[in-house]
């Protein structure tokens, strides 16, 4: 039988200022304050041409041009800041299991040193990399994983959930094979396992947290860790006000506070480190396609000003929702 340990306390004394620090992937520039609040009408930034069908992962680069997975059109569609009309990147083929298709693609990242694309291929099983500049076909860097979720750190491993195996390994440039560094113990709901996880962030000390579907948590995996902590959770509570149910995109700022979407309730949660329940930030008002409204909420970014970016997949759309910071 495991005994839930505070992992947290091991890493009180983790540093919080972005000074000589790299941003974590997704992470925002500035220092999210633990009061602020969002504008809870968000603004449709890509979905509308071409249209998306059943979007879930994305990236928004340094520039605000918006990634998207999309998921039922098989491939990748980009749109530059304040323009309506995207541009496809990958995958203008067509379904299928060729260098140059996707199929069902669930998350995508931008690695700038190789200024490549790299893809969650989940219906090929694979991760791709893709060229950004006049890239016509893709080359597989991981094979045999029904990857979800992925992330890459300041040294370029990369980091995929794999939804089949209930884990997440981590890919050092080079390896082929990986090393689990989440979960890896059969599926369940003990403190070293998962249950279908899905998407992952990465934090400045390496630091793998997961949204653990079918658990209804969020799970936290310190660097070298046999076991995980919960650090969201709604697995056997009855407040659904405060609570997660099937969570999938993940954020956590320079505080450590995680930012969960709530794809059951359609709503996103920000949850305070080592706090009992969450708050919600934005959605909450039913499912719906209403400007303050969200419909299956999958993938989560923030770009460099936190500004919060949604894949609403219901709806067939990127939702942004503009940060206001407290005036003290």
């Amino acid at each position: 039988m495991l005994v839930e340990i505070d992992l947290e306390e091991c890493e009180d004394n983790e540093q919080i200022s972005h000074e000589n620090k790299n941003i974590p992937l997704r992470g925002s520039l500035t220092d999210i304050h633990p009061n602020a609040k969002w504008n809870n009408n968000g603004q449709t930034v890509a979905g509308q041409n071409p249209p998306l069908s059943k979007p879930q992962g994305l990236y928004v680069d340094d520039d605000q041009t918006v990634y998207v997975a999309d998921y039922g059109n098989h491939r990748i569609v980009a749109w530059k800041s304040g323009e309506t009309n995207g541009q496809v990147v990958v995958g203008e083929h067509g379904q299928g299991n060729d260098a140059h298709q996707l199929d069902r693609p669930t998350d995508v990242i931008v690695d700038k040193e190789r200024d490549s694309l790299i893809i969650c291929d989940r219906g090929n099983k694979r991760v791709v990399r893709w060229p950004r500049q006049n890239g016509t076909s893709g080359e597989t860097i991981i094979s045999n994983i029904s990857c979800i979720g992925l992330t890459m750190d300041e040294n370029g491993s990369l980091y995929v959930t794999d939804w089949d195996k209930d884990e997440v390994r981590r890919y050092r440039m080079g390896e082929s094979q990986g090393t689990v560094v989440a979960g890896g113990n059969g599926q369940g709901h003990g403190l070293n396992q998962l249950s279908w996880p899905s998407y992952i962030f990465v934090n400045r000390e390496h630091s793998v947290f997961v949204s653990d579907f079918y658990n209804h948590r969020v799970m936290k995996w310190i660097q070298g860790a046999k076991i995980g902590s919960v650090v969201a959770s709604g697995q056997g509570q009855e407040n659904y006000r405060t609570q997660l149910r099937h969570p999938k995109g993940i954020l956590v700022d320079q505080l450590g506070t995680v930012y969960v979407a709530d794809e059951y309730y359609h709503r996103i949660i920000r949850w305070p480190k080592k706090a009992k329940e969450g708050n919600v930030i934005v959605g909450g008002n039913g499912y719906g396609a209403q400007a303050n409204q969200l419909y299956s909420p999958k993938g989560l970014s923030f770009d460099r000003h936190g500004d919060l970016y949604v894949v609403d997949e219901g709806n067939n759309r990127v939702q942004r929702f503009t940060i206001e910071m407290p005036s003290n």
